[in-house]
């Protein structure tokens, strides 16, 4: 069980806050000091890199959170905190393969095309989605802290 605890966490921090990072940290930095072509050229390396990391977390995340759950005997008998997660973290694995397969993808074939302004495009639908996802995951941290005490 604590094995479980430790992997769902340290994969749902490095998740969300690799997001963080990427979004509120790296994003300005790069837009103040990179024109366009150079910029959407470090998105792709830094999501060929950071991608494979979010691939581990959707895997190991809902593994280690069923085997979390046993001990409630399923998830319908979970407390309701459980489920918020769950469905959230359901949520947020939806829009990530969405990412992943749709804007990450015209942002590769678009920047090898070197088509910047499409390629700007779907970075900027990436941009919007991954905020989206930061939000999400913040909530599902704050559930999953706060839960057992208000949310029985």
């Amino acid at each position: 069980m604590g094995i479980s605890l430790a992997l769902h966490v340290v994969s749902i921090i490095l998740w969300v806050g690799g997001m963080f990072f990427a979004h509120m940290i790296l994003r300005p930095a790069a837009v103040a000091e990179l024109e366009p072509p150079f910029r959407l050229k470090l998105w792709r390396h830094v999501f060929n890199r950071f991608f494979p990391w979010v691939w581990v977390a959707i895997i190991v995340t809902p593994l280690t959170g069923t085997l979390l759950v046993a001990p409630f005997g399923g998830f319908s008998h979970a407390p309701l905190y459980v489920n918020i997660m769950t469905t959230i973290g359901s949520l947020m694995i939806a829009i990530f393969l969405y990412v992943y397969f749709v804007p990450f993808s015209g942002l590769k074939k678009y920047l090898d095309e070197q088509d910047i302004p499409a390629a700007a495009g779907q970075l900027n639908k990436i941009r919007t989605l991954v905020g989206v996802n930061i939000v999400l995951g913040i909530i599902t941290v704050a559930i999953a802290t706060i839960g057992k005490y208000y949310l029985i």
